[in-house]
């Protein structure tokens, strides 16, 4: 608390916020229930000489392994 002449004024002490990682923002999105999801790699070049179905799988997101929730949960403090 400090004083200021007759008044007394009550020091709220402040709570830095959290930083997101911006490379995790653009990788991992939440579902609605929470679950952390990613896209799978290696689908950025060199895609004319892969199948017709692994293209295909390329489109489909994943749920992220869950040993490394903990990991991204401290990277995205705000994604829920």
């Amino acid at each position: 608390m400090l004083h200021f002449g007759n008044k007394l004024r009550i020091r709220i002490e402040h709570v830095p916020k959290l930083k997101t990682h911006k490379g995790a923002k653009r990788r991992f999105k939440a579902t609605g229930s929470g679950k952390l999801v990613r896209m799978k790699g290696l689908r950025s070049h060199l895609r004319r000489k892969k199948p017709k179905k692994v293209k295909r799988l390329f489109t489909s997101k994943l749920p992220v392994s869950e040993a490394d929730v903990p990991r991204l949960r401290k990277l995205l403090p705000y994604i829920d």
